[in-house]
């Protein structure tokens, strides 16, 4: 509808009607994201930080992709931007539906951990080419043909995972033949049945069972099962665990976010060039993919090796983000490059983390509906930062050069400011909030340390022996199952 309207072929919305449009398409994203999450933490719980790590990093580099893909569909023609970006979203998760869903996984957790690292690897060099790709673009004239052989390039190395997944099931598939060839003979017993529950016994216990009193979900709110284990929604969104987080995603995240969204401005007000200032803004995007998948990784083998709690991990990226709005706030030739890279990567990480340690503190039950619940804190962080800090103090400092010339600020007119003194103060308000939320997330560490020295993923690892032994015991009775009732023998 917004391409519709941009490209007069009906007439012209009213603005609400506009609003309304931006919304909905702005925010269906995240119903594909939701499902993609939540299924496959579902399906591998034992390697989730890994995982979402990489979901969250290629979710990172999506928006380098598509703009590699829509040069080589529109070139640069800035009005169908929109309707590529209408069609080809949906049209992938179209193609992908059937993909998407819970599956019963047989296997070891070393197994899933060495594809997941072959998924590192071919992403990590996805976003190296996607980083040069960019550069040189900025840098030298591309032509429609550059663009396609770049975005052939592209898609072929997003491609690849999919090759590596179907050799895995390829593999498994191998094996699982091999399993049930049969090589000894197998003593079938059959087992003796219980007697049956007499009728009147059994239906005492149903008329005892409809008599128990029915339990208000509000009755519970403030007694919580342990760490790790399936709170309902209330009890987790009126946790002290969940406060905290949710400080931490509105310090750390709605700070990084007004830093990403002012870096442009940043740049100009300190007197670097258009194309310089258009490159490292363009880079955004591959800092927060190393972000988002070195910590998953990272905080995944710390964790698993050393009981290393996440939370203290998240501690450590917030306060390594204070350094990067500090080198803003007190600007050196040059630091506004350090300070693009230090909070693009934390606002990755970050990412990344909430999600992993919703996921473990929470358990994974009304995962989809905390982790979403969990970042509302960003947008609204990102509203108070942005528009009421960064907003009002660059247009005071604007306001003030102005005077200093002896003119008037023109109806109409941006607001211009040149000059270190423009966000500092600003970004000590933004590195201070920070803090803030690095100390939350110190005092979650403290709440949750013991819960992190004990083994977090045991409920997992014995469901999935469970469903190993199951797996095995089938295969094995199933190719004689027929010969031993009738009685026979299987060759050997």
């Amino acid at each position: 509808m917004v391409w519709i309207s941009i490209s007069g072929r009906i007439s012209k919305p009213h603005i609400w009607q506009m609003c309304l449009y931006i919304c909905l398409g702005a925010n269906s994203q995240n119903f594909t994201l939701t499902s993609v999450m939540v299924t496959s933490v579902k399906n591998f719980p034992s390697n989730r930080g890994t995982l979402l790590g990489l979901l969250k990093g290629f979710t990172g580099l999506s928006g380098a992709v598509m703009t590699q893909l829509y040069f080589a569909i529109y070139g640069n023609n800035s009005e169908f931007l929109i309707l590529f970006i209408a069609w080809f979203p949906a049209v992938i998760s179209i193609f992908f539906v059937f993909a998407i869903r819970l599956i019963k996984v047989v296997g070891q957790s070393n197994v899933e951990r060495r594809v997941l690292y072959k998924y590192l690897l071919i992403s990590t060099v996805l976003a190296l080419f996607i980083m040069g790709i960019t550069i040189t673009q900025k840098h030298r004239y591309f032509s429609h043909f550059g663009y396609v052989l770049t975005a052939t390039t592209v898609c072929i190395l997003i491609f690849i995972p999919l090759a590596v997944s179907i050799k895995e099931e390829l593999v498994l598939w191998n094996l699982m033949k091999q399993n049930l060839k049969p090589h000894n003979i197998i003593n079938f017993e059959t087992p003796t049945l219980p007697d049956p529950i007499p009728l009147p016994l059994a239906r005492h216990l149903v008329e005892e069972e409809n008599l128990k009193p029915i339990v208000s979900c509000f009755s519970d709110v403030f007694k919580p099962p342990e760490r790790g284990e399936d709170y309902t929604i209330l009890q987790a969104i009126l946790s002290i665990d969940m406060l905290l987080l949710i400080i931490g995603s509105f310090c750390g995240l709605g700070t990084s976010l007004t830093a990403i969204d002012n870096l442009g401005q940043i740049g100009e007000s300190l007197g670097y060039p258009t194309l310089t200032i258009s490159t490292f803004v363009s880079l955004m995007s591959i800092w927060n993919y190393f972000g988002r998948v070195c910590v998953g990784f990272i905080s995944e083998i710390l964790l698993t090796r050393w009981r290393f709690p996440r939370t203290l991990v998240m501690a450590i990226i917030l306060s390594i983000s204070c350094i990067g709005h500090i080198l803003i706030a007190f600007p050196k030739p040059g630091s506004i490059y350090i300070a693009s890279v230090i909070i693009g990567f934390t606002y990755g990480a970050q990412v990344t983390l909430i999600y992993t340690v919703i996921s473990e503190l929470f358990g994974l039950k009304y995962y989809s509906t905390l982790y979403n619940c969990g970042m509302l804190a960003m947008p609204l962080g990102s509203y108070v930062f942005n528009v009421r800090v960064a907003g009002v103090l660059y247009d005071r400092e604007a306001l003030k050069q102005l005077k200093a010339m002896g003119l008037g600020r023109d109806s109409g007119k941006e607001l211009t400011c040149i000059g270190e003194n423009c966000y500092r103060l600003c970004f000590i308000i933004l590195a201070a909030a920070t803090f803030i939320g690095a100390l939350s997330s110190i005092i979650l560490f403290i709440r949750t340390r013991k819960f992190y020295q004990g083994d977090i993923y045991k409920k997992f690892r014995q469901e999935e022996t469970l469903t190993n032994r199951e797996a095995e015991s089938t295969e094995l009775v199933s190719p004689v199952e027929s010969n031993v009732t009738k009685g026979k023998v299987p060759d050997s």
